[in-house]
């Protein structure tokens, strides 16, 4: 695929080119549809598929577009419904806009047809330049403007409609932009302009202006102003200050007005800006369209008006890049137009042609100019020039750096070859470790102009790569982020400018650095958009240069989507490009040199990871070479590269021990003896410096825990060495000291140290094979055992973990004192309201050690999971399922909940498959109801996990879980098919099964009670889906009066049970109103002073006396869904909102007002017909807002009308 000509023309980084190698031939192509080029060669087909569009199939909507202006101009809407339509239909020809050229001279007739008409309203003549600048935009302005009519008489017209536009109307920037486009294209009449002017004096007596003043006022006139005319301004100069005619009369004042306008602007205002950026703009274009010899007489004068004016010193970017941009070209202006004669000249650059090549084993020599060099004169302002042009590579922005870069290429292209070498040498002076990542990034995309243009000779090359594959790796930390990976990315341009620019015998001697270094940076490059560049560059150089070793295999594994993933490079791909032997060695060579001392500890943890599984691929040179290099970083002064190195150790080590064991050796047997002590002294040496402390420390404690890990499993023979007493200090130590850790480092060294002690016990602390040292098992279970009574909760989490990780045999006889230990904490932490964090890990690790001691139904209670003690690990389990603990940080007992969630299932599993017989039915019914509540809750974790964990239980076989309540109608509701495909996280699929659940006795309670937070919830998406599967089922009860009739009974008993619980209350009655409203209850109604309706209104009535203003005003909600209940307990709901009408809170009043005149309006047997009116407009006209004691009498008058009793003041009683 050939790179878009985005990339060429100017935007370096090539993350976004998916493919890099392609031919020019295929580019001449006209490739329809989606179709296949593949050249056949001896090592397979290179097969290369592209999806473009046909052409331009969307004429006849976009003709009804056009036609529709007349119609649509009118309305607002309409006319930016038109306009985005428009917009959709040709942004899809961004990437091809060459198939709108057949089209465009019929959209630009068809459009100025409407608006040359003398009677052309306003809104529709901007409506049609509006949609004449989309067009214009998606296929370019070069090729558009030329679609305009230029004949001699447009210039007139246009001229006055130009004129009659206000450049501060920034709603029709398009017209003006257009129109100067357009004026632009009239310029090139061949006439001259002094024969349109006719007779000068006007009918009134009054001097015309001439058109060429005219033109030349308007735009000077656009170049200051803030839009987008601004560019087509300096557009219209290049075309109308190059005419001869404008040349011999206007040149030079334009000129001197320009610097003139340069000298006396500065930057320190808005329009001063514009006014500089325009002026620029124009001689910028007027230097590159105009002719040498007309331009070269005033180009020293503008070069010293912009040195004098210090541009690049602007804090403005643009103006920055401007004047490169100019100084560029007036560079130019002083050499002649020529092709060095001395340039490199690949010759054949077909994709076709290097396979081809590479098949039939030609070569196609590279076409050296052979011309005589013409010797001529090089004005002295030429230095000053390249200088400027030198200078604008290091500036801070790309925008200039990417301009001076192009300058540097095109003014070299025309020097002799000794000044162009000169040029180059000042170039690779950028490449100094003295200078910024910016001038790298300069420096770089220089030599990719340089080596594109054919003017970095191939004698350069050996200057040139070594700079190339430093920029490639070119990372450096400043602050909190990282620079440099603009400048790798601009080495990979680099590199794939040299594919297109050399004849593979050029680049062969560079070959293997090339490949290796683009390989490297492909899998190893910290950020994306690197990576990506780097795989582009490799394609491209496999297409063009046909050398790299085992090119195509990698191209296709190392591809744009496979380098996206960090992870995956690391990890995988790097292990199968280090297969091939060309890439193993610098592959780890560069993780060992750069990624091991890495700035980013993530870089350093997947460096040493890669290094483990690049392990297999060179044994030998590990174990010999690249480990004691790894030990001697271990204990240096760089704090990153011993974190980094001690983590490569353990990983290599391990790598090397799991090798040996497939060799019948042990790890001694494959790394040098120094090592092995060079290992065991580690630890040691960080003690006795002292480097376990403070941040640092954080560090060196993670980086010891894994080495510890890993040289356990290792099988290091250090059992009886006094290391191992080291070992145990340093992680009983971590655990001790967890509170003083970095918030961000907590987890992390945490679970390296639960690794690092299962490892630790596993190889050293057995006796014989499954049995444990006894001495060491009392210390270490006792120690562990008093910390979960710690202060510190980080001590207690550290502890709990411990215990959950020992092995087995650690566990053998000290399970009944590890489990009083982790339920005591948890308790403990319960009663205290605090440390969620270590009630969880104790809910993990009772599972945990209950797994590692196993089920025997009879066996001891001290050492395995027996009938004995199976009720108290249930109950642990089942109280940390109504964990609803919160603090500042939100529902943290959410934490708790889930951990009992997974803890319930494994211990659950384990049980069934050993000793079924000894989990109880109650303790069965306790779970699934406690599971159902979980999964019908609001959060969409929980209830996820819950509802998995639900399924999973019910569906469960060989042996099945037993006792489960319901179990047939559960697997009618939650089938297997529902089981897979079942989103529990989508409210809009879970809640439907959920709500079936109201239907089974056992489950109804827990059920219900759990949807309650989910229907009075805040989510709208859950409260709209658990509300609507909840009425779904109450429509499909309505007949039947004994289920009605026991969801109501379990509503009241939920409401009675968690009256004062704040969290369930506020939620329920918010429910309830809903119910009430939805009319779930109508069979209730009819009948007068219905129980249920009493029992509502005496729970409601302690809640009307709460403070709560959110409880009171779902209250009054409530109260206004029971007034459709019938008899004497109506008046007592009046009763009490008529009391909430002179509530303290003036939002309960206000709401009370609303709600009632609500309700009066839905239920009109409320009030007697002959005082609705008045009682409607009392509670609409009063301000509820006054004070209460102004609106008691208010409030008696709607007593009165409504035959409720006034309520009577209470005095309160004295103190």
């Amino acid at each position: 695929m050939a790179l878009s000509k985005s990339i060429i023309e100017g935007k370096m980084g090539l993350a976004d080119m998916k493919i890099g190698c392609a031919g020019d031939e295929a580019s001449k192509t006209d490739l329809t549809g989606t179709e296949e080029i593949g050249c056949s060669v001896d090592a397979g087909a290179v097969v290369l598929k592209t999806c473009v569009l046909e052409g331009f199939n969307e004429r006849d909507m976009t003709e009804a577009l056009i036609a529709s202006l007349p119609e649509v101009h009118g309305e607002l809407a309409s006319r930016e419904s038109t306009t985005e339509k428009l917009l959709v239909t040709l942004n899809q020809y961004r990437d091809q806009p060459h198939l709108l050229d057949p089209h465009l001279e019929w959209m630009v007739n068809m459009i100025l047809e409407f608006v040359r008409k003398e009677d052309c309203p306003f809104s529709l003549f901007h409506l049609g330049f509006k949609f004449l600048y989309v067009i214009c935009k998606v296929r370019g302005y070069k090729i558009f403007m030329r679609r305009f009519p230029h004949e001699v008489a447009d210039i007139q017209p246009v001229l006055d409609l130009l004129s009659r536009q206000d450049p501060t109307d920034t709603e029709t920037w398009e017209t003006r932009y257009m129109l100067l486009l357009w004026l632009s294209m009239t310029c090139l009449t061949p006439f001259d302009l002094s024969r349109l002017d006719g007779h000068l004096e006007s009918e009134c007596g009054q001097a015309r202006v001439p058109i060429m003043d005219r033109i030349l006022a308007i735009a000077k006139s656009y170049l200051a102003v803030s839009d987008s005319s601004r560019d087509a301004a300096s557009v219209l100069v290049s075309k109308f200050m190059t005419r001869p005619d404008v040349q011999k009369k206007c040149l030079g004042d334009f000129l001197e007005w320009s610097l003139r306008t340069i000298s006396q602007t500065n930057d320190q205002s808005v329009h001063s800006i514009m006014l500089l950026d325009g002026s620029l703009q124009a001689l910028a274009t007027l230097f590159k369209h105009g002719k040498r010899d007309d331009l070269l007489q005033h180009a020293p004068t503008v070069l010293q008006c912009l040195e004098q004016k210090h541009l690049s010193e602007s804090s403005e970017a643009m103006l920055r890049k401007l004047n490169v941009k100019l100084i560029q070209r007036l560079g130019l202006t002083y050499l002649k137009p020529r092709l060095a004669p001395w340039r490199y000249q690949r010759g054949s650059r077909s994709i076709t042609s290097t396979l081809l090549t590479n098949t039939h084993s030609t070569e196609t020599g590279a076409v050296k100019g052979t011309q005589v060099e013409e010797d001529y004169d090089i004005p002295e302002e030429l230095e000053t020039v390249i200088e400027h042009l030198l200078v604008g590579l290091k500036d801070k922005e790309t925008i200039v750096r990417w301009s001076a870069a192009k300058g540097v290429g095109r003014v070299t292209g025309r020097l002799p070859k000794e000044l162009a070498d000169e040029v180059v040498a000042s170039v690779l002076d950028c490449f100094s470790f003295q200078e910024t990542d910016n001038t790298w990034h300069g420096g770089c995309l220089a030599l990719a102009e340089l080596g594109r243009r054919g003017l970095l000779l191939p004698s350069r090359l050996t200057d040139v790569v070594p700079l190339i594959i430093k920029s490639l790796t070119y990372d450096e930390k400043r602050g909190a982020c990282s620079i440099g990976s603009n400048v790798r990315d601009a080495a990979c341009y680099v590199c794939w400018s040299f594919a297109r620019a050399y004849d593979p015998k050029e680049l062969k001697p560079f070959v293997n650095q090339i490949a290796s270094s683009l390989l490297i940076a492909t899998v190893f490059d910290r950020d994306v958009s690197c990576r990506r560049a780097a795989s582009a560059a490799f394609q491209e150089n496999v297409g063009r240069q046909g050398t790299f070793p085992h090119g195509i295999d990698i191209a296709t594994t190392a591809d744009y989507h496979a380098v996206g993933n960090r992870n995956n490079c690391y990890l995988n791909i790097s292990v199968y490009i280090a297969s091939f032997p060309e890439y193993t060695k610098a592959m780890i060579d560069h993780l060992v040199a750069i990624k091991i001392n890495h700035w980013d500890s993530a870089i350093r943890e997947l460096a040493s990871k890669a290094l483990h599984n690049l392990t297999t691929q060179a044994p030998d040179y590990m174990a010999m070479s690249v480990l004691p290099q790894l030990l001697r970083m271990a204990v240096a002064p760089d704090l990153h590269g011993r974190h980094g190195a001690i983590l490569a150790c353990a990983e290599v080590t391990h790598a090397l021990s799991k090798l040996g064991q497939h060799t019948s050796r042990t790890v001694v047997d494959i790394i040098p003896s120094e090592c092995v002590e060079a290992l065991k002294d580690v630890h040691q040496k960080l003690q006795d410096r002292k480097q376990y402390r403070g941040y640092g420390g954080e560090l060196m404690r993670l980086a010891m825990c894994r080495l510890i890990e890993k040289l356990s499993l290792a099988k290091m023979p250090f059992k009886t060495d006094p290391v191992i007493t080291g070992w145990q200090w340093l992680i009983d130590d971590t655990i001790k000291t967890l509170h003083l850790v970095s918030s961000g480092a907590k987890d992390g060294i945490m679970a390296a140290v639960v690794c690092a002690l299962t490892a630790l016990c596993e190889e050293y602390y057995q006796a014989q094979p499954g049995q444990a040292d006894s001495e060491k098992q009392s210390v270490l279970v006792s120690q562990y055992i008093d910390e979960l009574k710690s202060q510190q909760m980080l001590t207690r989490c550290g502890s709990a973990l411990a215990l959950g990780c020992l092995p087995s045999f650690m566990i053998h006889g000290k399970l009944k004192q590890i489990l009083e230990g982790l339920r005591w904490m948890h308790a403990a932490c319960q009663s205290e309201g605090r440390f969620p964090e270590a009630r969880r890990d104790a809910v993990r690790a009772v599972a945990q050690v209950c797994i590692k001691a196993g089920v025997c139904a009879s066996g001891p209670p001290a050492s395995v999971l027996c009938s004995d003690n199976i009720a108290e690990v249930y109950s642990v389990l089942l109280d940390s399922m109504d964990d609803y603990s919160m603090d500042s940080r939100g529902d943290v007992g959410a934490w708790v909940r889930e951990a009992a969630m997974s803890s319930l299932k494994d211990v659950t599993v384990l049980v069934i498959r050993t000793a079924p017989e000894i989990l109880l039915p109650d303790q069965v019914k306790c779970m699934m109801c406690g599971l159902a509540r979980q999964a019908a809750e609001k959060i969409d974790r929980y209830r996820a996990h819950a509802g998995n964990v639900f399924t999973q239980l019910l569906h469960c076989s060989d042996p099945a879980v037993p006792h489960i309540p319901h179990r047939e109608e559960l697997l009618s509701i939650f089938p297997p098919e529902v089981k897979a495909n079942l989103n529990w996280n989508a409210p809009s699929q879970a809640f439907p099964h959920i709500t079936r659940l109201l239907g089974l006795p056992e489950y109804q309670y827990h059920t219900l009670l759990g949807l309650t937070v989910s229907v009075g919830g805040m989510t709208q998406s859950t409260v709209l889906s658990s509300s609507q599967s909840m009425f779904d089922y109450l429509r499909g009860i309505q007949d039947d009066h004994a289920a009605l009739e026991d969801f109501r009974d379990t509503l009241l008993k939920i409401f009675r049970d968690n009256v004062r619980n704040d969290r369930i209350a506020l939620p329920f009655l918010k429910m309830l109103n809903q119910l009430l409203s939805n009319g779930s209850f109508d069979i209730f109604t009819t009948e007068e002073n219905h129980q249920f309706c009493v029992d509502l209104l005496a729970l409601c009535e302690g809640i009307r006396r709460s403070k709560d203003v959110s409880k009171l005003r779902a209250c009054v909600g409530v109260y206004c869904g029971l007034i459709q209940f019938q008899g004497d307990v109506r008046k007592k709901i009046l009763s009490q909102l008529l009391m909430l009408l002179c509530h303290s809170f003036l939002v309960i009043r206000t709401t009370t007002a609303s709600q009632m005149y609500e309700m009066l309006l839905t239920y009109d047997d409320v009030v007697d017909p002959e005082v609705l009116d008045d009682v409607m407009t009392l509670l609409s006209d009063t301000n509820w807002e006054s004070d209460p004691a102004t609106l008691r009498n208010s409030r008696n008058q709607l007593c009165d009308w409504l035959g409720v009793p006034r309520p009577r003041l209470v005095a309160k009683k004295p103190a």
